[in-house]
């Protein structure tokens, strides 16, 4: 709750127009209430809205545990290490279809 507000407005400036990726390193994070659920869902709508992927770095099991309660874990890809999420390819696009 402390800090959920500065990283918001951190992921927000982070998720510009044009940006493939953003990780947001959370291995500091040991809880995880409302607040920051909160700002998750925002960034990851903002992060839609301008077709990048937002990938979140995840150490504690409590605030993993949060996050697949309340459903984020279907919403945002979650790794265990920064060196995996870097790692990681671009999400899969979407198929167009055109006729």
């Amino acid at each position: 709750m402390a800090n959920a507000g500065r990283t918001g407005q951190q992921l927000r400036a982070a998720l510009a127009p044009g940006v493939a990726a953003v990780i947001a390193d959370m291995t500091a994070t040991r809880f995880c209430d409302s607040s920051g659920i909160s700002m998750l869902v925002q960034a990851h709508g903002q992060a839609a809205a301008n077709g990048t992927e937002l990938r979140l770095v995840v150490a504690s099991a409590a605030v993993l545990r949060t996050l697949t309660l309340t459903g984020l874990d279907q919403l945002l890809p979650i790794y265990p290490s920064l060196s995996q999420a870097l790692a990681a390819g671009p999400a899969p696009r979407p198929e167009t279809h055109h006729e």
